[in-house]
């Protein structure tokens, strides 16, 4: 139900490196012609969460989008964490649908 890869890992050993480790959340982030898409911000867990260990990390996620993402894992890309699901939630048709131009 929940990976992480081995990239994501070791990226976030480097950030956590010289830091204090916080949890870790996984939420809906508004997105741009593409939709909205999953993202990731420190943030502690609360009652409406599902929490996923990945030793050491700490990973939370709202229910009710767990639900809707089904499995997940974390990943890293040149771009920075990307975080692929199950069940994906964006909902555009690329920037040529948003009328405009991304480049």
């Amino acid at each position: 139900m929940f990976t992480m890869t081995d990239d994501a890992r070791k990226s976030l050993d480097a950030h956590f490196e010289d830091r204090e480790l916080a949890s870790i959340r996984i939420y809906l982030a508004p997105g741009g012609c593409s939709g909205p898409n999953l993202a990731l911000a420190m943030d502690e867990p609360n009652d409406d969460d599902t929490v996923f260990s990945a030793d050491p990390y700490t990973f939370c996620i709202n229910k009710d989008l767990l639900d809707k993402t089904g499995a997940l894992t974390v990943d890293i890309r040149y771009q920075g964490f990307v975080i692929e699901s199950e069940n994906p939630l964006g909902g555009g048709g690329g920037c040529s649908s948003c009328g405009g131009s991304c480049g």
